[in-house]
C-alpha cells in the first residue's frame, strides 16, 4: 500500500505492476440534492486516511449504444466525480510529465473504470490521470436555471485538481497533456475556447474530434423534447425532483425517435445522439475553430487526427454493413454533405465508390474526419503548432474505424471493444502499432514533439499509423476539398415547416 497527501486529505492506494495506483479519489462533492445541475463544488476535507483502491461509481448514462445493450461492472452511488492516478514514482522530486485521459461516448456514456482504459501500459515514463464527469441530461442538457455544459465544468474541476495535487504523485503540474477520443476530443477542442480552461494544460492530443456543437435554441428544443417524455418542462425546479435514472431513460427514449423532429433539428434528427456542447456565450463562448483561428492555441501545441474508416463502426452496430442502397446513400449525401449540390460533388469526387462507401464517407467526413482536420488548420491559422495524423491500418474486421484508437493507445486488445475492432486474435504488427501509437503521445507529453513534422497548409504532412507507419501529404484530399469552405457552425434550430410528401427534408 502507498499513501499520498492531497489538498483534501490523505489517500491510500496500492502498488500494481511497479506502479502506484489510486482509484476513486473525489475531486468534487457529489452533484446531487442541492448541488444537482449546479457547477461542481470542491470536495470537503476528510480526516484520517481514505482508501483509494476501487474506481468510483459511473455517472448516470445511456448503457445502450445504437440499440446494443450494455452494462457497467461498477459500484453504485452518487459520488460520480472522481479521479484515478497511475504513477511510476509518487515522489514530488520526480516531476514527471502528466497525461490526462478524457473518455468519449457521444456525451452520454463512458466510464473511467472501463477495462479498456487500464493505463498500466501507458504509465511508464508519465503519470496518467483519468476521471469521470456528468453525462447526458445531468451534464449536457440545456436546463433553465442551470449553467450550460455542466460536464465541461466537471472536466475543468478535475483538471484544477490535477494542477493542485499531481505534484504529490510525482507529476509536473506545468507539463500536463490532455488526451481525448471522440466526445473526449470534442471536450478538449472546446477547452481551447473556454476562458476558464486557460493554464490547465500545456499540450493536447485530440483523437477523432466530433464537429457537432449546438446553438442555444437547438439545445433548448432538444431538452424540451426530453422533458416532455416525462410530462415536464426542462427547468431545475421540475427536473430536480426526478431520479437521475429516470431522466436518463427519458434521454434514451428520445434518442430512439429523433426522426420525429426532422423539420426543426435538420441533420441531427437522423442520428441517435441528442447531446452535444452548447455554444452558450458563457462557458463556451464560440466554437473551437473560431477560437483556434483567433489564436487561442498559440501557446498550447496539439496533435489532432482521425481514423480512415470512422463511420464503419456505426454501420456495423446498426446492422447496415452490406445493406446500404443507392437511395440511402443519396439521402445521406444530401443530408450530411457540406451544402447544396453535395450529392453530385461527392459522386464526382469519388466516381469509383459504391453506395455503401459514399454513405460511410459522408458521415465519416461530417462527424469526425473533417472536424479533426479543421482543428489543425485553425490552430495553424491562429499562429499555433499542430501535428496531424490518420490511422490507416485495416487489419481489423472493420478497418480503421471509430474508437480503434482506444485499444491501440491502452494496449487493451482483449477487453471492451478490442476484439471487435482488432479481431479476436490481433495479427502480426498490432503490438508494434499499439506501441508506436502510445509512444507518440507519451513522447509528445514529455517533449512537445510526437515524432513527425508539424502540419502546415502547403505540405499538409500527416503521420499515418499503419504497419509500417509513414509520413505523407494528407491522404484524404478529395474530402478535404469538398469541405474546405464549410465553417462547422453551431447547429441551428430550423423554423418548423410542413414535411414534404416524401418525408424527406
Amino acid at each position: 500500500m502507498v499513501e499520498v497527501r492531497v489538498e483534501s486529505g490523505v489517500v491510500r492506494g496500492r502498488t500494481e505492476d511497479g506502479l502506484a495506483v489510486f482509484r476513486g479519489i473525489p475531486f468534487a462533492e457529489p452533484p446531487v440534492g442541492a448541488l444537482r445541475f449546479a457547477a461542481p463544488v470542491p470536495v470537503r476535507r476528510w480526516d484520517g486516511v481514505r482508501d483509494a483502491v476501487t474506481f468510483g461509481p459511473p455517472a448516470p448514462q445511456d448503457l445502450g449504444f445504437l440499440g446494443v445493450p450494455g452494462e457497467i461492472d461498477a459500484p453504485p452511488g452518487d459520488g460520480w466525480l472522481t479521479v484515478n492516478v497511475w504513477s511510476p514514482s509518487p515522489d514530488r522530486a520526480a516531476r514527471l510529465p502528466v497525461l490526462v485521459w478524457i473518455y468519449g461516448g457521444a456525451y452520454k456514456l463512458g466510464y473511467s473504470g472501463s477495462p479498456g482504459y487500464d493505463a498500466r501500459r501507458v504509465a511508464g515514463e508519465v503519470v496518467v490521470v483519468s476521471f469521470d464527469y456528468r453525462l447526458g441530461v445531468e451534464g449536457f442538457a440545456w436546463i433553465d436555471g442551470a449553467p450550460a455544459n455542466r460536464g465541461f465544468l466537471d472536466q475543468l474541476a478535475a483538471l484544477t485538481w490535477v494542477r493542485e495535487n499531481i505534484g504529490a504523485f510525482g507529476g509536473d503540474p506545468d507539463r500536463v497533456t490532455v488526451v481525448g477520443e471522440s466526445s473526449g476530443a470534442g471536450s478538449i477542442a472546446a477547452m481551447y475556447a473556454m476562458p476558464a480552461a486557460r493554464g490547465l494544460f500545456q499540450r493536447a492530443v485530440l483523437q477523432s474530434v466530433p464537429g457537432t456543437f449546438f446553438s442555444e435554441s437547438l439545445a433548448a428544443d432538444v431538452s424540451k423534447a426530453i422533458a416532455a417524455e416525462l410530462g415536464l418542462s426542462p427547468t431545475v425546479a421540475e427536473l430536480s425532483a426526478v431520479a437521475p435514472a429516470t431522466l436518463t431513460a427519458a434521454g434514451v427514449a428520445l434518442a430512439g425517435k429523433m426522426g420525429d423532429h426532422r423539420e426543426r433539428w435538420g441533420s441531427l434528427a437522423y442520428s441517435r445522439f441528442p447531446f452535444a456542447p452548447v455554444v452558450d456565450g458563457a462557458v463556451l463562448p464560440v466554437t473551437p475553430w473560431e477560437a483556434l483561428a483567433a489564436g487561442a492555441g498559440r501557446d498550447v501545441p496539439l496533435v489532432a487526427g482521425h481514423n480512415r474508416d470512422e463511420a464503419r463502426l456505426f454501420l456495423a452496430l446498426a446492422g447496415e454493413l452490406g445493406r446500404v442502397t443507392d437511395e440511402q446513400a443519396a439521402l445521406a449525401l444530401r443530408v450530411f454533405g457540406p451544402g447544396p449540390g453535395s450529392e453530385r460533388a461527392y459522386r464526382e469526387a469519388y466516381p469509383e465508390a459504391s453506395a455503401e462507401r459514399l454513405y460511410e464517407l459522408v458521415q465519416s467526413d461530417l462527424v469526425f474526419r473533417m472536424p479533426s482536420v479543421r482543428v489543425a488548420d485553425a490552430q495553424v491559422a491562429g499562429g499555433g503548432r499542430a501535428h496531424l495524423y490518420e490511422t490507416t491500418w485495416r487489419g481489423g474486421p472493420l478497418g480503421a474505424c471509430h474508437a480503434i484508437a482506444g485499444p491501440l493507445m491502452f494496449g487493451t486488445f482483449d477487453t471492451q471493444l478490442g476484439p471487435m475492432l482488432l479481431g479476436p486474435e490481433p495479427g502480426p504488427g498490432v503490438a508494434a502499432l499499439s506501441a508506436d501509437f502510445r509512444g507518440a503521445w507519451t513522447t509528445f507529453a514529455a517533449t512537445g514533439d510526437p515524432g513527425w513534422p508539424a502540419y502546415d497548409p502547403e505540405r499538409r504532412l500527416t503521420r499515418l499509423f499503419d504497419v509500417p507507419p509513414s509520413v505523407e501529404p494528407y491522404p484524404e484530399e478529395r474530402s478535404r476539398l469538398l469541405w474546405r469552405d464549410h465553417p462547422f457552425p453551431p447547429m441551428p434550430l430550423h423554423p418548423a415547416v410542413s414535411p414534404s410528401p416524401s418525408g424527406l427534408p
